[in-house]
This record gives C-alpha cells, structure tokens and sequence, in this order.
C-alpha cells in the first residue's frame, strides 16, 4: 500500500534499488546529494547532477524537464554515506526557463517506486513560494535500516544557498555547473507555449491525474473523501493533507521517528500566506458568519479553491455521519426486538407489543438527534455557498454568475475548472462545484445514451443527442474562455453534421480551428493531423530537442470534438482515437466524446479501454459518480446556459477577437 507522506512524515523502505519519480508541470532540474550521519556534503564528487549525472549508487536526469525519473541503489553506498537527499531546481533565469520560483507553479509531485513501478511512497510538495530550489524528500539510514522522509524545504537563493546549508564548500561554484549544463540541454515543456509579454508566466499546470467515473477511487496525494470526478489535491480548508508542521527552530536529525519534524534553518527567509478574510463577529451561542476565500492560499483563487473542497468534505462528513447513525438505530432497535421476542412468553399479552414500540421510540429518537445535527450543518453550509458561490471567478463559476457580464481574456491559466455540480439526497439544496484541475490530464466522454433521470422518466433518445452536444459546447467554450489568448485551440469531428445546431456558438463566432470536419474524408484528416503532432512532440521531447519542431508549429493545448461516434470511424480511425486518448494528454491533446456506449458495442471489447480512459459525464443530472467514503453516489448536475441568455456567445466573441488580435 503506498504511503502518501505529508512534510515529516517517514516511512520504512523494504527495497534497495528504486526510482525516483518527478512529475512538476513545468522543466525542473533534478539532483541528488549524498550526506554523511550529520546531512554534510564533503564534495562536489558527492553530487549526481545534469553536469554529472551518474555516481556511485545514483543516476540522475540529464537535463531540465516536467517529468523525471532518477535511480537509486542503496546497496552500492559506501558506509560513510547515511543520507541520500532529493533537490529540485528552476532553471536558472538567464536560461529562459520560465517561472522563477515554485509559488508560480503546481506543486511538484514525487513518487518512489520499486523497480517493477509499485509505488512505496508519495509526496507532493505544498507551501512553496518565492523558492527556486528544493530538497523534496531524503533516503536516511537509522539503525541499519532505510526510511523516506517528506522534507519540503525551499531556498529561495537557489541552489547556491541549498548546497551552502548543505555544508559545501564549493556550492556557488557547483549551481554554477548545474545551471550551465541545464541549460545547454533544457528541455522546456511544449504543452504551453513561450511567454509573449512581459508580465511574466502565464501557466499554472496540475500535478495530479484526474480520476474516472464509477470507479470510486481517490487521487494521488488526495487525504479523506474526495469526489471521483475531480482531479489534484483537496485541501479542506487547511491545504494539502491539513496543516503542515510549523517552522521555528533547527531539527536534531537523530530525534526519534513519529510526530512532525521540524526542518527550519537559521538562514531561510520565509513568510507565511497572506491571511484570510476574517469573519465578522458572531452573535453569541451562533456560528461564525462565514466569508469567502477564508481557508489557506497564497492567492484569493487558491483560497477559493481549498473551500469549495472545505464544502466538499464538509457535506460529505456530514452526510456520512447522519447514515451511520440511521444505520446503527435501524440496528438497535432490530436488536432488541429480536431480544424482546425471543423468550416466548413475552410473546402473549401486550408485552412484545410494548417491547416493540419502545424499541421504535428509541429508534426516532437518534434519528431525530442525527436528522437535527445533520440540518445544523446543512444551515452552515448553505449559508457558505451563498457567499462563495458570488465570489467565484469565471473559471469556478457558473454561467448565471455576474462574473461572466464583465469576462475579459485572462493572462494565465487558472488553477482548475467547473464542470458542473455535485449534490447528496440530504441535501438537494446544496450544490458543490466540480472542479477539475488544469491542464486537463484525460479526456471528457458526454454520454449521449438513452439515460432514466433521477425521478424515473426516460429522455428521448433524440433529445439525448442534442442535450450532450450543448452539453459539450458549453465545456468547450468555458475551456477557451480560461485559456489566455491562442492557448487553447478547439477542433469538430462531425461525420454526418448532425451537431450543427448545436455547434453554432462554436462555429459562429469563429473560435474553432477551422470548420467542423465531416465525411470519411474529414475524419481521416484531422485525426490524421493530430496523430501526427501527437508523434512530433514526443519525438522531440525525448530526443531533447524541442526547439527542432517545424517553424510555426502550435504549441496551444488542443481539443478535438467528437460527435455521433461511432458513425464515419473505421477500423483505423478508431485506433487512431485510443492513441490520442492514451498518449494525447501528456503532450496535450485532449478528446472530447459526444457518444453512446451501447451504440458502440458493435466494436466489442476493442473499445472498452477507451471508455475507461474517459471521464464520463451526462447531459442531464445523474448519480453514476461513486464516492466509497460516503458510502453512496454523488448525482452530478451538468452545466447549462439560462434560457435566452447570450453569455455563451458575448464571452466566445471577446475569445475569438483576442486570438485575431494575438495572431497578428
């Protein structure tokens, strides 16, 4: 079972030979320093860096990148050595790399594995601000044995301060080295393009994968309950994983394992997030008014974002606990019927009857005391989405909020987006949103199929189809609408154009890449296209060379639309679909499916992969996204445009000129 580490957490490696695996978002330069039993470093020699990658026991990435793996064999350590200690680093800024700390990017993400991939541990590294360098996590020995421990410590002097605290000699001299062989070999990310203005980065990329429906199973790095339709870390309120160990006060690297530790040094400069709103007072004996954007974040957006998931967890608690009290009275009072009735004579006069009704009044009782601590909550959480639900910025809002009245293009990717609602039968007033994390990690299905709503009626077939592909529309255009301008470009597959009505925002207002293709012919060419840039970018990318693409090559995120699939695919053009499922994302390509799966099941088990890579979402409300912490489904609501409103197609016009005017 993997071990998800909070900072200071440790957990024991049985394995002497494993990877290292780094997912950060954005290019990172990646080392490992060994330490003596006091965490020194005696030598240049004693660091596996791009300059040197390989020594004794370590073998490190050559060159920046998004995603790293290093390998460690703790076997081939010499007995002076009792730390191995993982580094991250920006590349420096005269080598063009980007962001120049971690609190402008998603949090990196480090995973150690078995040589077979089974995962041991995970940490995914919160709390960063203006640090350029990092020591992730650090191998140990303690008593003849190895551990992991989460460390999380930034510098915000980069390597050259690292390698200092580190009780090198030579360490201005050795960040030197590295930042010159990083960039000699960077490797900067293609999925979003060079910054074209001044103001600096514009990317926020998602450290963990999204997770799929009615599956039930949580995200890396996710702590407690978490909806199976979201992707990257909750946070509760409190950030990732709850609150993080204070700082204050150096750390004896021999104190027992357990508790947190404490990893401050005398010459870190840190500050804390700036604090949230605070709450206006409340009238005694009353709960606390709640304010939006009150839980933890380096940005009012990442507070917002930790209390949509505070609101999550809230109601999913709380839903929790009322059916565990339902379940434990329906329990009781069967108990002692059962005890009440099994002695025979209690079974004539009116005893067994009495036993019975006493047993059903004990029975109301605790369901009454359940349903009333249940409703209190419910108040509190109500009376917080009335306040939050105003405040969301577009990217989390819906389209009847105000927001989108004074919509201008953004300059930077948001940290995630809505995709809808989530709900619980106790609380059909309550609408959480659905955040997904950016950049998209899997590709969206829209079921189209023939779907029993909640309260039992059948939606016609016909109207299915044209609900899902609205449906589809409207997730389109929020993902161009979040994007900064020439970001994010979107293409249509509609063989028998029977989408065309529903397509006309899209195509109208001129933000697609081109018309939606149709026929035979079209399919072939535009799956035909993507397949190839698919192909182009990981060629360049594991060739280390990215800067090789052809001249004007697109570096946006790309969508491709889907519809009435699987009519006009052959055999070729659906395997070419399963490789932009599997491979698109992560040089990013995404898929959007408008479908119906039982339409689809001519093909027989070919596609059932492609299914499972999909997150699947309908046009109307649907309880098909499992939650086993809960215990029950979460009903999904998907988003939809009020009636005779123009918003959609206001916000898609503002999309379309800001891309003339980028293109210029």
């Amino acid at each position: 079972m993997t071990a998800e580490l909070v900072r200071g957490q440790n957990h024991p490696l049985s394995q002497s030979r494993l990877e290292i695996r780094i997912s950060a978002g954005t290019p990172v330069a990646a080392a490992a320093a060994l330490g003596d039993e006091n965490g020194r470093i005696h030598g240049t020699e004693w660091v596996a860096h791009p300059g040197a990658p390989v020594q004794p026991g370590l073998e490190v990435s050559r060159q920046a990148a998004a995603d790293h793996r290093l390998a460690v064999d703790l076997d081939a350590m010499t007995d002076a050595v009792h730390r191995v200690s993982v580094l991250l680093a920006l590349p420096a800024a005269n080598a063009g790399a980007g962001p120049a700390r971690f609190g402008s990017v998603a949090a990196p993400f480090v995973a150690v594995t078995g040589l077979d991939g089974t995962e041991v541990a995970s940490y995914t590294i919160t709390g960063l601000n203006l640090e350029s360098a990092v020591v992730a996590l650090e191998l140990y020995r303690r008593q003849g044995a190895w551990k992991v421990r989460a460390v999380g410590q930034g510098y915000a002097g980069g390597l050259a301060e690292l390698f200092a605290d580190q009780g090198l000699s030579e360490a201005a001299q050795l960040a030197a080295g590295i930042d010159e062989a990083v960039a000699k070999g960077l490797v900067r990310s293609v999925q979003a393009p060079p910054p074209r203005t001044p103001e600096g980065d514009r990317s926020r990329q998602a450290a963990a994968p999204a997770v799929g429906p009615d599956q039930g199973a949580a995200p890396q790095g996710a702590p407690g309950p978490v909806p199976p339709a979201y992707g990257g870390q909750p946070a509760g309120g409190q950030g990732q994983g709850g609150p993080q160990p204070p700082y204050g006060g150096a750390t004896d690297p021999h104190a027992p394992s357990g508790g947190p530790v404490d990893y401050s040094h005398p010459r870190r400069q840190t500050s804390a997030p700036p604090p949230p709103p605070a709450a206006p007072p409340a009238q005694p004996g009353q709960p606390s008014r709640p304010v939006a954007g009150d839980a933890t974040g380096w940005s009012m957006e990442e507070r917002l974002y930790n209390q949509v998931w505070g609101m999550f967890e809230d109601l999913a608690r709380t839903a929790a606990a009322y059916r565990s009290a339902v379940d434990f009275a329906e329990s009781r009072m069967d108990k002692e019927v059962e005890q009440a009735l099994s002695d025979p004579r209690s079974r004539i006069g009116g005893q067994g009857d009495a036993a019975r009704e006493a047993a059903r009044a004990r029975y109301t009782q605790l369901v009454d005391q359940a349903r009333a601590s249940l409703d209190r909550d419910l108040d509190q959480l109500a009376a917080e989405s009335e306040v939050v639900e105003p405040a969301l910025p577009p990217a989390f809002a819906r389209w009847d909020n105000p927001c989108w009245h004074a919509y201008r293009v953004p300059m930077e990717i948001p940290m995630a987006l809505r995709l809808g609602d989530l709900r619980l039968p106790e609380a059909e007033s309550i609408r959480i949103p659905m955040l997904l994390r950016l950049p998209l990690e899997r590709g969206l299905w829209i079921d189209s199929g023939r779907t029993e709503s909640l309260d039992g009626s059948f939606t016609d077939s016909h109207d299915m189809r044209r609900l899902a592909m609205d449906t589809a529309v409207a997730h389109a255009a929020r993902l161009l609408a979040v994007y900064p301008a020439g970001e994010f470009t979107v293409h249509v597959v509609d063989p028998a154009g029977s989408g065309a009505q529903a397509l006309a925002p899209l195509t109208q207002t001129g933000v697609l890449a081109g018309p939606p293709a149709q026929g035979a012919a079209g399919v072939t060419e535009v799956l035909a296209r993507l397949t190839q840039r698919v192909d182009l970018v990981q060629m360049a990318l594991r060739g280390g060379a990215p800067d090789a693409l052809p001249p004007g090559f697109d570096t946006s995120q790309q969508l491709l639309i889907v519809n009435d699939f699987p009519h006009g695919f052959d055999d070729r053009a659906v395997n070419q679909l399963r490789y932009l499922v599997d491979e698109g994302p992560s040089v990013g390509v995404h898929l959007m499916m408008v479908a119906d799966r039982e339409e689809s099941a001519g093909y027989g088990p070919l596609l059932d992969p492609l299914w499972r890579s999909l997150l699947r979402l309908t046009a109307v409300p649907d309880d098909h996204l499992a939650d086993p912490w809960v215990g029950h489904a979460w009903t999904y609501e998907p988003p939809s445009v009020p009636p005779g409103s123009e918003v959609l197609r206001q916000v898609l016009t503002q999309v379309a000129e800001a891309r003339r005017t980028w293109n210029r």
